[in-house]
């Protein structure tokens, strides 16, 4: 039996279909073998204000990532896959498969908030069907521990962008609740390397998940410990320590032998930064927007999936995907059912990545503070009704008047807003931050550090 039909029938066995039972009566063998526990091993890797425009293999002109290429080549690159545009609100419906306006999740500080009495992530979905599962690195604006919220291992630090222990948020790391110092010279994402190597090591006997979110690139940027001294910007070099990373985990998998039995996800939490977005080029263009922005520059991302023998090879897909879907897409991969009583906004992408035919979204959903739109593939539409025309994106976002009566345009405004209605966002929990989905405090921030250095 080829990887494949065995992996879908896997799924079908954790379903309960007609066609999944019939398969088992006529083939104990396989029945036997999946009861053995043959699930797939899952890495997510998440890369902190990482856009398109620093993927080589998206076209990127000014940055070389050969290990995410390859990973590329040897899989999936999905090129319309969405997120929320700043790292909090992201990461929460990453692991939770639900739209903001049903977690709350809707700012930086509101992210915060959410209570695992109220909300199932990951790594409580993968668990009852034999799962070990860890979360290394940033945990970011996220609540309590990952240990609140099912991961059974956890490293983590405060804040973003950790690389030396010179950073006043450097100083230290969380293992599993007991505080470590960040020595001198430990460069913090080969000390997240290393956990990652220990915990895949230590349990490539049964299935793991591992969310691993990476240092690489938000801010404060600094050397990484291959850059030279004559280097002015360090921002290049960041990239391709990131990318090198990424070669080593792949490298780790070949030498455990569990390469064959892992399915590798990359992935962004939100664009690339406004300082940073004008060399974030692809053919010489800039994308329109960047981090925290609702244009395609914030929520556009890289995604890559990965799984030799299983995947497709080489293959670029425009299927819609947004963050939600990243939940149920695990679910059905691991044969685990979805929470009961809750509602999951994600779409499983399990069949592309077995190489079969799915359903792919009509649409996907963004939200940020009390802003959101629906996209097609060449339409969205926001809160405010605003049409606009993405035949051009992600460069240009075309602005389409009240008024217009081209069939195209009505079609797409009378469908998007179909689909806004279903929803509903209006009708779930309203965010009560300051409208940018940032931190509420950070406005002042700023105007104290400008009055201090007038004084």
């Amino acid at each position: 039996m080829e990887r494949r039909e065995f992996i879908k029938t896997a799924g079908m066995i954790a379903a309960g279909t007609l066609a999944a039972r019939n398969f088992i009566f006529g083939n104990k063998l396989f029945a036997k073998s999946f009861a053995n526990g043959k699930k797939p091993n899952i890495i997510f890797i998440l890369a902190d204000d990482y856009g398109i425009g620093e993927v080589s293999c998206y076209g990127a002109d000014n940055y070389k990532t050969p290990n995410i290429d390859k990973l590329a080549r040897g899989g999936i690159r999905f090129t319309h896959a969405y997120t929320p545009s700043l790292c909090g609100p992201s990461r929460a419906t990453i692991l939770t498969g639900r739209y903001l306006f049903r977690t709350g999740a809707t700012n930086q500080d509101a992210t915060g908030l959410m209570k695992p009495s109220v909300e199932t992530m990951m790594p409580n979905v993968l668990k009852p069907v034999g799962y070990v599962t860890a979360s290394i690195g940033k945990w970011g604006q996220l609540p309590l521990e990952p240990s609140d919220f099912g991961f059974d291992y956890y490293l983590n630090f405060s804040g973003s962008g950790v690389y030396w222990n010179t950073q006043a948020k450097g100083k230290s790391y969380i293992v599993n609740g007991e505080k470590k110092n960040l020595l001198d010279k430990e460069y913090m994402p080969d000390v997240m390397h290393d956990h990652v190597v220990n915990f895949i090591t230590k349990h490539r006997e049964e299935p793991f998940y591992l969310y691993y979110a990476m240092s690489h690139v938000h801010t404060e940027i600094l050397p990484t410990p291959d850059s030279k001294p004559e280097t002015k910007d360090f921002y290049v070099d960041n990239i391709i320590y990131m990318d090198k990373l990424v070669g080593k985990l792949v490298d780790e998998l070949d030498r455990l032998k569990l390469r064959d039995n892992t399915l590798i996800v990359f992935f962004g939490d939100n664009g690339t930064t406004n300082g940073r977005a004008n060399e974030a080029t692809i053919g010489g263009r800039r994308l329109n927007g960047a981090k925290g922005s609702m244009l395609e520059g914030g929520s556009l991302e890289p995604l890559i999936v990965n799984w030799p023998g299983v995947a497709p090879e080489g293959k670029v897909s425009d299927d819609l995907v947004d963050s939600s879907d990243f939940l149920p897409t695990f679910a059905e991969l691991a044969g685990a059912p979805l929470p009961q009583n809750t509602i999951i906004d994600g779409h499983s992408f399990a069949k592309p990545i077995l190489g079969e035919k799915g359903q792919p979204r009509d649409s996907i959903f963004i939200q940020l503070a009390g802003m959101w739109y629906v996209r097609d593939q060449g339409w969205k539409l926001n809160e405010k009704g605003e049409l606009y025309d993405m035949s051009n994106a992600p460069f240009e976002e075309i602005l389409v008047p009240d008024d217009t009566t081209d069939p195209s345009a009505v079609s797409a405004r009378l469908r998007l807003q179909a689909a806004l209605d279903q929803l509903n966002p209006a009708g779930g929990i309203l965010d009560t931050g300051d409208g940018t989905g940032r931190h509420a405090n950070k406005k002042k921030k700023k105007e104290k550090k400008k009055n201090n250095n007038k004084e």
